[in-house]
């Protein structure tokens, strides 16, 4: 085997991680060249593969956003670890499938493995099973899928042989702030977005077991509640207990989607927010998001092995059901053939152990309270939530005075603008309550402080030139009217 092409894209890929904490984390793009340097007919004849591949890295590089760097702070996005990086490539070169037993004995018992680790970390009840995704929109869709079929058995319906139609209607309830995700997984289960009953949330987006209570007390039949822990914007966590009372003894599924948040269990310090959560019945994370694993990296965990298992899996006549207590993966996802994604998150979760698992939690919350600090202390800038995790959500008013809510959005906008377009880092806007925000995620292992203290200062830097631009016209618009012609005067 000619091996130099491996080389190669190893030594590039190496070289980049080299380069990663230095380069600007993104960049002007301009898309017409990107295209032309990526694009063209394909070939009559094949190309050289390691030229084909250096191509391909030259190219690709104009278009390429650091999110595996220390500074990217948009969504929430983890790193590359890097033995979760070591073992992708391993799992790539393997190239195992992994959705039987017979096909990757060693894909289905890391996953065995690494899925019994999360559960124990967790804190979920024994016997819950696991799958591995390819997200947390799937992760989701998994567990959704799980309740869809317990809440119809126990209304003596079997929704995998006669579907939804003349099914009882189930009731979905969701918090007012419900990840898109969860909108996501309903429509493709059947279960529509649209038919939700929303729940009101507090100040912070947490659902409020008051109007929780209220709404269960109008519905019948068979229904399931999505509750969250992380609130994409705020960091906040709905209260777990207090839901399960207000849940009572009805016969209800409770899921809850921690696409980041569920890591907070994994620190002792931190657990305390996730009080509550093994009275749920299905839960879903990203080991993307804080185990800082490449992408595929889904989790869905139910508490009811059999209705996970009767929801998603799959069968055919030449399929090798395995007789003993051997793991077919592909009883516990919506997928066949699929990649082997055990690997990476066994070799984060090995590498890091439970104190360093814990650690990198602590440290991306403790990184995230001294940049909502650096920039509090700046006049004209206000800091939208209570950061009792990894999220900080920013809003910009001009300094030494007050703005309207229209001048406020104009003037944050235009510094998420600035901050994104300087490349010192990346972050993103949002929309808080009708207001405006900007929104800092940390959640790599490689942000350090001085990382922090320098986007906070380009941060305050686009801030400063942002209002500079804004008082400038204004200035320029009240001027206006005193030059204007008068309406109805000739020209």
């Amino acid at each position: 085997m000619d091996d130099r092409v491996l080389n190669r894209a190893a030594e590039l890929a190496k070289e980049y991680l080299a380069t990663l904490s230095e380069r600007p984390v993104a960049q002007p793009v301009d898309l017409a060249a990107l295209r032309a340097a990526m694009g063209g007919p394909l070939p009559e004849q094949g190309e050289d593969p390691t030229a084909v591949i250096e191509r391909l890295a030259q190219a690709a590089d104009r278009g390429l956003v650091a999110t595996a760097g220390p500074r990217y702070f948009g969504f929430v996005v983890g790193s590359n670890y890097p033995p979760a990086t070591a073992a992708d490539w391993l799992t790539s070169v393997w190239d195992q499938n992994a959705a039987m037993y017979v096909m990757s004995p060693a894909a289905a018992v890391v996953e065995e493995v690494a899925g019994g680790w999360l559960i124990d970390l967790f804190g979920l009840p024994p016997g819950t099973s696991c799958g591995f995704t390819t997200g947390a929109t799937m992760a989701n869709f998994t567990c959704l899928a799980a309740a869809r079929h317990a809440v119809l058995r126990s209304a003596a319906w079997d929704v995998e042989e006669n579907g939804l139609i003349n099914a009882p209607s189930i009731n979905v309830v969701v918090g007012d702030e419900a990840h898109v995700t969860i909108f996501a997984a309903l429509q493709m289960l059947g279960l529509g977005r649209g038919r939700v009953h929303r729940v009101t949330a507090d100040g912070q987006g947490r659902m409020r077991p008051d109007a929780l209570r209220d709404t269960l007390a109008s519905l019948d039949g068979p229904t399931i509640i999505c509750a969250q822990s992380g609130n994409v914007n705020t960091g906040a966590f709905d209260p777990l207990p207090e839901i399960a009372v207000a849940i009572g003894d009805r016969a209800a599924w409770l899921h809850v989607d921690g696409a980041f948040g569920l890591w907070a269990a994994a620190s002792p310090s931190r657990r305390h927010l996730e009080d509550g959560l093994a009275r749920a019945d299905s839960w879903t994370t990203d080991a993307h998001k804080w185990l800082n694993v490449p992408y595929d990296a889904g989790l869905a965990f139910v508490r009811d092995a059999a209705a996970h298992r009767a929801a998603v899996t799959l069968g055919a006549a030449y399929y090798v059901e395995t007789e003993g207590g051997e793991r077919d993966s592909y009883n516990w996802v919506p997928e066949s053939s699929r990649r082997a994604r055990g690997f990476p998150i066994y070799a984060a979760l090995r590498s890091l152990g439970r104190e360093g698992l814990a650690t990198l939690v602590d440290r991306c919350c403790d990184l995230a309270r001294r940049m909502a600090d650096r920039l509090a202390d700046a006049d004209g800038v206000e800091i939208l939530n209570d950061v009792v995790l990894n999220q900080v959500l920013v809003r910009f008013g001009l300094p030494g005075g007050t703005t309207d809510d229209a001048a406020a959005d104009a003037l944050t906008r235009d510094v998420v603008a600035r901050v994104q377009a300087d490349g010192t880092c990346w972050l993103g806007g949002t929309t808080w309550h009708g207001l405006a925000a900007m929104r800092v995620s940390v959640s790599s292992w490689q942000t350090t402080e001085a990382d922090i203290d320098m986007s906070a200062a380009a941060i305050l830097r686009c801030a400063e030139a942002a209002a500079e631009a804004a008082a400038e016209a204004a200035k320029q618009a009240a001027v206006a009217p005193e030059t204007a012609t008068p309406t109805g005067s000739p020209r």
